[in-house]
């Protein structure tokens, strides 16, 4: 079982090197993370944007421009587009966003004739965070991408959190499906479809992990609370995913762990072709390093 970002460095450095693609990858920022899995033996790295841009970049964060490869390209939207149609190609196995907008990275990947989105697929964002108050890994969703996921998509959300939680060594996680409370309240529809989306993983519905709800936040991950709240099961104050039902609550528990709490994060969007790294233009380096090697371990 992985219990750090280090750990899915050095396991994705024993793994065949993939290939990343940038879109619009024009700032210090992703450059830099690009530079940091290049160096790590994570993946080897192609840049699509403004080539004197990079240079500039590269140049003033004293990164050896040689060890991309590099698409020049003037047009942050022209970028994007490109840079999908490198991975329609075959010529890439992680897409990232650069310094575009989050609503070009997902138009184009969304394209229905020239994007990544297979038949019928439901596009979410999952994010890995670590805290020092936890002892472990917790895998999130949806923090960015689908603003009210209805039932169906929390479905989804649900199988994407285990497998992230599989690719991280845990055999069967243990999912939860969070509300307000714990309480089975049947005029909050966040208790409704918790209750049965943890009724649909006892009958075998949903697959390959313990999935409880609905769950408040703090029996999801805090053994002493479950105890004086006398919640029993695998999931109650263990989390190693939790189901978010909505992305207001996903968004602030994840600014507030990395922001307030000094959390580190990885995020990506899944349900594409390929996984696509996902982080808002003010993350990290480390953030977006980390999420490069989280799509590596993934794709």
């Amino acid at each position: 079982m992985i219990k750090s970002f280090e750990e899915i460095y050095a396991k994705v450095a024993a793994m065949p090197k993939k290939r990343l693609v940038a879109a619009w990858a024009v700032d210090d920022h992703t450059i830099g993370a690009a530079a940091m899995a290049v160096q790590k033996g994570l993946v080897d790295a192609t840049l699509v944007g403004n080539q004197e841009m990079i240079k500039k970049v590269c140049a003033d964060e004293k990164i050896d421009m040689s060890i991309f490869r590099i698409v020049d390209i003037d047009d942050e939207t022209k970028a994007v587009a490109k840079a999908v149609e490198l991975i329609n190609a075959g010529e890439g196995d992680i897409l990232m966003k650069g310094l575009c907008s989050t609503d070009k990275y997902m138009r184009a990947i969304l394209n229905k004739e020239k994007g990544l989105l297979p038949p019928k697929a439901v596009l979410s964002h999952v994010t890995v965070v670590s805290a020092s108050t936890y002892p472990k890994l917790l895998v999130v969703g949806d923090v960015a991408v689908i603003p009210a996921p209805d039932f169906n998509q929390k479905v989804a959300i649900t199988n994407y959190v285990i497998k992230v939680a599989h690719s991280l060594g845990i055999e069967k996680p243990k999912v939860a499906i969070l509300a307000a409370t714990e309480q089975m309240l049947q005029g909050m529809p966040a208790c409704v479809e918790a209750a049965m989306i943890a009724k649909m993983a006892d009958r075998g519905q949903i697959k390959g992990a313990h999935v409880d709800g609905p769950l408040a936040l703090d029996v999801a991950i805090d053994k002493e609370s479950a105890e004086i709240k006398k919640l029993s099961g695998a999931v109650a104050g263990d989390a190693d995913g939790i189901v978010f039902p909505n992305i207001e609550s996903g968004n602030v528990f994840f600014k507030t762990v990395t922001k307030l709490a000094n959390g580190e994060l990885a995020a990506m969007v899944m349900g594409a072709k390929v996984p696509c790294v996902l982080t808002s233009r003010g993350d990290s380096t480390k953030s977006k390093l980390n999420s490069i090697a989280l799509a590596a371990l993934s794709a």
